[in-house]
């Protein structure tokens, strides 16, 4: 645990380096490696080698190679790539280093659930979020189906609504986030090729004007910056937007009852501890009881391969 914060700052390194990329063209000596990125052979030796124990690099006949986790995840021009994610920690240490004062105070180091900094922290790293809730969107495209009207709230890349957008090309989103976010929205959805099926409005969460009579209400990683008073509010608000027999579906890292695990959903506790005003995860008992407490029936979840399930409710018809 006390060694926790390397293979992140590790990988993040190697990904600056281009020692990845340079990689997925084939076997290269620490020397070659050298050679194309300037680093020092000292550094990148050090540096690959703990790639290497970590399962992230392998060594063949004196070069080294990719393994199918970093080929697959780790090199710029694949569909997968995580490597700007993995970079994030870059901004997120220096933050969590101050956590001694923050437990103290109660106070945050930032406050990214306000549009000054919260604009620009999340206008790079939405985009870098896209693989990371792809795969669940397209579950829950495949689960419910096409969806004619479409809210996407405090949309970011659009990643939970793209795919409803690609089931049909009469399918509109209505996306909702800062105006110094939209304009990742909107390049993410040029990208995917529904851009054209979108509507970006900009605003506030807790002031904009969402609209009326959608099918569908996307709250993807949100609840947890909002806090648990506003959480309800925005759900009441969002209960609002919604035609009578629509569904609203709800990402989020859920602790367990108690609140002693898993590990990831206590974590990213903190982490809302460290970067929000009263931000928290929360349970799905909380969640269920807000969504009713809204107005909302047959409370559900779905699984999606993320480390917690999607949770589901419907506006009675």
């Amino acid at each position: 645990m006390f060694w926790g914060y390397a293979p992140p700052i590790v990988v993040s390194a190697a990904v600056e380096h281009r020692v990845f990329d340079l990689l997925a063209t084939g076997p290269k000596t620490v020397e070659e490696v050298s050679a194309q990125t300037g680093a020092s052979r000292r550094g990148l030796r050090i540096l690959m080698n703990a790639l290497v124990a970590l399962d992230l690099l392998r060594k063949e006949d004196g070069c080294y190679v990719l393994t199918p986790e970093s080929e697959t995840f780790l090199v710029r021009d694949k569909p997968g790539y995580l490597g700007s994610f993995a970079q994030h920690g870059d901004t997120l240490i220096p933050k969590w280093m101050q956590l001694k004062e923050i437990v103290r105070s109660g106070k945050p180091a930032v406050t990214v659930d306000q549009e000054g900094d919260g604009t620009e922290f999340f206008e790079s790293f939405v985009e870098n979020l896209f693989p990371v809730g792809y795969p669940s969107a397209k579950a829950l495209a495949a689960s419910l189906g096409e969806k004619k009207r479409v809210l996407d709230l405090a949309a970011g890349s659009a990643v939970w609504s793209v795919p409803f957008a690609q089931l049909a090309p009469d399918v509109r989103v209505t996306a909702v986030d800062w105006p110094g976010v939209l304009h990742t929205t909107r390049k993410v959805t040029e990208r995917c090729g529904v851009a054209s099926q979108y509507e970006f409005r900009a605003g506030d969460l807790r002031a904009a004007d969402f609209g009326s009579g959608y099918d569908l209400a996307l709250l993807g990683q949100i609840l947890h910056s909002e806090g648990a008073e506003r959480s309800e509010a925005l759900l009441a608000k969002t209960f609002r937007a919604l035609a009578p027999g629509g569904t609203i579906a709800i990402a989020e890292f859920l602790a367990n009852d108690d609140r002693s695990g898993p590990p990831m959903a206590m974590l990213f506790a903190v982490n809302m501890l460290v970067n929000t005003t009263d931000g928290d995860t929360f349970t799905i008992p909380e969640i269920s009881r807000w969504l009713k407490e809204a107005g909302f029936a047959e409370v559900r979840t779905l699984d999606v391969p993320a480390p917690s399930p999607l949770i589901l409710a419907t506006k009675p018809a």
